[in-house]
């Protein structure tokens, strides 16, 4: 049983926003995270999990960075999509700082161009795991 409803903070990186709008179609009452307890927050301090989509740019780089450690400690980050796993469409761009985890660490991958929206929940059914875990130890 988890003993409390994760928060969770999400970061639009850089990209084409697919991935966003398959995470917001998330909160939808034909999907609704939030039966599983998540809600979506504004702010990173009170996060339990950082959801990262779309390339890192270089402009995006250094606040990825400070709301990672503005981030409480336990806390899970997801990167969604292709571009915030490798680059996609992306990888030789100008402006890319490099995937998601060539900045911050991340606990889960959810690929995809953009993933699914069971995909994105099934990610966070892990995270919620990995916190449940985390905890019990």
């Amino acid at each position: 049983m988890i003993k409390k409803s994760p928060w969770i903070f999400h970061l639009n990186a850089g990209g084409c926003n697919g991935c966003d709008i398959e995470l917001i179609s998330c909160i939808t009452p034909g999907f609704d995270i939030e039966r599983l307890g998540c809600v979506l927050k504004a702010s990173p301090r009170h996060a339990d999990i950082i959801i990262v989509s779309g390339i890192v740019t270089k402009q995006v780089k250094e606040r990825l960075i400070r709301i990672y450690n503005q981030t409480p400690k336990r806390k899970i980050v997801i990167a969604i999509g292709a571009c915030a796993i490798s680059g996609g469409f992306f990888t030789n761009a100008y402006n890319n700082a490099g995937p998601v985890d060539k900045i911050i660490p991340v606990d889960i991958y959810i690929p995809g161009c953009p993933p699914r929206p069971q995909a994105i929940i099934d990610g966070i059914k892990k995270a919620l795991e990995m916190l449940k875990n985390e905890r019990t130890r």
